[in-house]
Formats: C-alpha cells, sequence, structure tokens
C-alpha cells in the first residue's frame, strides 16, 4: 500500500531546490569578479575610454546632473525596443514594426553603451571584472541584433526572428549581469546615504582649532561617522570622509580651488556645500554644521538645532 504523500515534506523538498538553485546563481554571477585574467584587457579598454575626449559631457555621462547614473535609464531603450520586436514577430502583419523596433534599439544601445563604459573606466578590479563580462553579454546581442536587422532587410524573416530571439537571451543575460553589479556589488549607489541617520544630532567636539592646519585634510570621528576637517583660514569645513562614488578616502585627498579632490578616482566635491564639481560621483557629499567653541572645533547633523 503506498503512503500518503506528505505536503509538508514536497513543500519543504521544492524549498531546498529553489535555495539551491538561487545560492547556484548567486556564485554564477559573482564568479567574474574573481577571473583575475581579466585584468589584463581591462586596463587597456580603461586607458583607452579615459583617453577619450569628452570634455564636459563626461560627467554628464556619469549623471552628475542626475545625481545618480544614467545609465540604467539609458538601457531601457535598446531593451524595450527589443522586447517589443520579440512580440510584434509573433503578430501577423506586423513585419514593419518590429523591425523598426530593432532598428531603434540598435540606434538607442550606443549612447547607453558609452555611458556605461564611462562609469565602468572609474571601478575599482573586482567591479571592473563583472562590468567587462557584462559589456561583452550586451555587446554579443547587439552584434545578433544586427545579424537580425541585416536578415529582416533581406527578405530571410526566420532567420531575423530566431538571431533576435538568440539577442534578447544575450542582453537578458548581460542585463541580469548589470543588476547583480549595480546592487550586490554597489558599483553605483551613493555610499553616504546612511550618513544623515548616524550622524550626530548633538554638538560633538573635534579638537583645538590648532590640529587643523590650513589647506590640509585631516580625519576625525564624530559620532562614530568618519569626517574630513579642512580649515581655510578661521572657518573649517566638515564633510563625510568616505566619498560617495566608491567609499574612497578624502582625508588623503587634496584640496584645489574649494574643492577636495578623492584620491581614488578624481572626484571632486566643493567644500562650502559637498555638491559634485567633477565626477565619477554623482551624489553630493554630506556636509556637518560646525561652530567654534572656547577655541575648539564643534560639529553636528546640520538643522538639528
Amino acid at each position: 500500500m503506498n503512503a500518503p504523500l506528505n505536503p509538508s515534506a514536497l513543500l519543504n523538498s521544492s524549498s531546498l531546490r529553489a535555495d539551491r538553485w538561487a545560492r547556484r546563481l548567486r556564485r554564477a554571477l559573482d564568479a567574474p569578479s574573481h577571473w583575475e585574467v581579466l585584468d589584463r584587457p581591462a586596463g587597456p579598454i580603461a586607458d583607452a575610454v579615459e583617453a577619450l575626449p569628452l570634455g564636459p559631457y563626461r560627467d554628464a555621462l556619469h549623471g552628475v546632473w542626475l545625481g545618480h547614473p544614467p545609465h540604467p535609464v539609458l538601457v531601457q531603450v535598446p531593451i524595450g525596443r527589443w522586447t517589443s520586436a520579440a512580440l510584434l514577430d509573433s503578430l501577423p502583419g506586423a513585419r514593419r514594426p518590429a523591425d523598426a523596433m530593432v532598428t531603434v534599439g540598435l540606434l538607442g544601445a550606443a549612447p547607453a553603451a558609452l555611458a556605461g563604459w564611462v562609469d565602468w573606466a572609474r571601478l575599482d578590479a573586482p567591479r571592473r571584472r563583472t562590468g567587462l563580462v557584462h559589456a561583452l553579454a550586451n555587446t554579443v546581442g547587439v552584434l545578433l541584433y544586427a545579424g537580425s536587422l541585416s536578415a529582416r532587410c533581406r527578405g530571410r524573416r526566420a532567420r531575423g526572428r530566431l538571431l533576435g530571439l538568440a539577442g534578447l537571451c544575450a542582453v537578458t543575460a548581460g542585463g541580469t549581469l548589470g543588476g547583480h553589479l549595480a546592487y550586490a556589488q554597489a558599483a553605483g549607489p551613493d555610499r553616504t546615504a546612511a550618513v544623515p541617520r548616524l550622524a550626530p544630532a548633538d554638538w560633538v567636539g573635534l579638537g583645538p582649532l590648532n590640529d587643523f592646519p590650513p589647506g590640509e585634510p585631516v580625519r576625525r570621528t564624530a559620532g562614530g561617522v568618519p569626517v574630513v576637517v579642512v580649515r581655510v583660514g578661521e572657518r573649517c569645513h566638515v564633510l563625510a570622509e568616505r566619498c560617495s562614488h566608491l567609499s574612497g578616502p578624502l582625508a588623503e585627498g587634496t584640496v584645489t580651488d574649494g574643492c577636495l579632490r578623492c584620491p581614488w578616482h578624481g572626484s571632486e566635491f566643493r567644500l562650502r556645500d559637498g555638491q559634485v564639481a567633477a565626477g565619477p560621483a554623482t551624489a553630493p557629499q554630506p556636509v556637518f554644521e560646525t561652530r567654534m567653541l572656547s577655541g575648539h572645533l564643534e560639529v553636528r547633523l546640520p538643522g538639528a538645532g
């Protein structure tokens, strides 16, 4: 006689299988960050991207004007159009709209890729490796869609549809890896977002004024939050010490023209208000309220009074 089915056991077994699958997927997404062999091509590619004569457009591509990188927004154009093309290919009489979607997607891929490469060139080695595989998958997708458009123009509809579906699979894989890079590996978020919640609401002493040489960044801690102090004359500017881009140590940076420059990737922040003067950082650096009391510098969270 067969034993009765145990719904709880079946559910647990299914849950275990899903958990194993999820762990394998996370390991697969993390794997490229450990492939040191990618450092060899990554260096020259990054140098070539940095050498592009973009001028002020480089900061625009970083997203300084927007407050976050525009690359995730720009990729919606090619991915959205190519997804639409796949749906239109399944409908009778929708050949021309499908071809138009493939074409627009290819045109939109160029600015999205440029913004992505500009951001990628200022990443550290592990994130560069992941980004390089992400870019390779998307490049394969673009080439497949270029082949799809060529086949469509020559009347080879079946071949064009198959190449399009293969391209959609490639860019989906690239997009999944890009999401892992942005969120799991934190390539784009503001690294200082938590500072306003962690900073002291009451005044905290940082030391006597004479402890801060004029024009020289000095690291201190305010209520457990690392800060950098820059003295200009008798006034001190105090900013969060870790760069909003990739947590570079601003206390090891340099002060020029009223700005503090990060030693890692060259982001510049205005001392007076922490706003980004030059990327790749896109988020401003938190600034603390200051006062002098009996020759000692004190700081607190802005607006706490």
